[in-house]
C-alpha cells in the first residue's frame, strides 16, 4: 500500500517528495505513528531514522546502548549511546554503586545507584542492633527506597568533585587512551 505523506505548511524552497510503500501488515504502525506524530508521518519517521543512524553509527564505533533506571525507586529509563570507562562500588558511607561512561561526543555520563536502606534505632536513638532484629524494646523501624541519579559533564574537571576519588583517577587514566585503535599488522 502506498501513504502519501502529508505537507503541513508551505516552504519556500523545494522541499523533495519520497514516497514509502507500507506493507498491509505494517499500516497500523504506521497510522499510530502518525498519530502521535501529531498527523506528522513525516518528522516520525525522521525521527526514527535519526535515533537508527545514531545508533548503528555508535555500535559500529565500539559504543553502546545504554539503559539506566534514574529516580527514586528507579521507574524511569534513560538511554544513550556511550562506553563504559569505569565503574565503583562504595560501602563506606551506604551502598553506592558508581558508572562512568564516555558518549560519542566526548561528553562524561555518571550514573549513580543507591541502594534501599534499612534503619533501627532504640528509644535513645541509637542504632538498636540485635535487639532491634528480635524486637526487644522501644524499637523504632524505617526505610527508604533505593535511588539512582545520572549528570551528564562536558569535561573531566566537571566531573572531579562528584566521585570518589579512586573512581576519578580510573576514568582519567581511561581518558588518556585512545577510543580506537588501529593495527596494521
Amino acid at each position: 500500500m502506498r501513504i502519501p505523506i502529508p505537507v503541513v505548511g508551505v516552504y519556500d524552497v523545494a522541499v523533495p517528495n519520497k514516497t514509502i510503500y507500507v506493507s498491509e501488515g505494517d499500516l497500523p504502525l504506521y497510522q499510530r505513528a502518525q498519530e502521535l506524530a501529531g498527523g506528522n508521518l513525516s518528522s516520525a519517521i525522521a525521527t526514527a531514522l535519526r535515533r537508527y543512524v545514531d545508533l548503528n553509527e555508535g555500535l559500529r564505533a565500539g559504543y553502546e546502548d545504554i539503559t539506566v533506571r534514574v529516580g527514586v525507586g528507579s521507574k524511569r529509563k534513560v538511554r544513550f549511546t556511550a562506553v563504559l570507562v569505569a565503574e565503583l562500588y562504595d560501602t563506606s558511607t551506604g551502598a553506592f554503586h558508581y558508572r562512568v561512561y564516555r558518549g560519542r561526543t566526548g561528553k562524561y555520563v555518571l550514573h549513580v545507584e543507591r541502594g534501599p536502606e534499612d534503619r533501627m534505632v532504640d528509644a535513645e536513638g541509637k542504632p538498636a542492633g540485635w535487639r532491634g532484629y528480635l524486637g526487644i524494646g522501644d524499637i523504632k523501624y524505617w526505610g527508604t527506597p533505593g535511588e539512582s541519579t545520572l549528570e551528564v559533564f562536558a569535561t573531566l574537571d566537571e566531573l572531579r568533585d562528584k566521585v570518589p576519588v579512586e573512581l576519578f583517577d580510573m576514568v582519567s587514566r581511561s581518558a588518556r587512551q585512545p577510543t580506537l585503535e588501529e593495527l596494521d599488522i
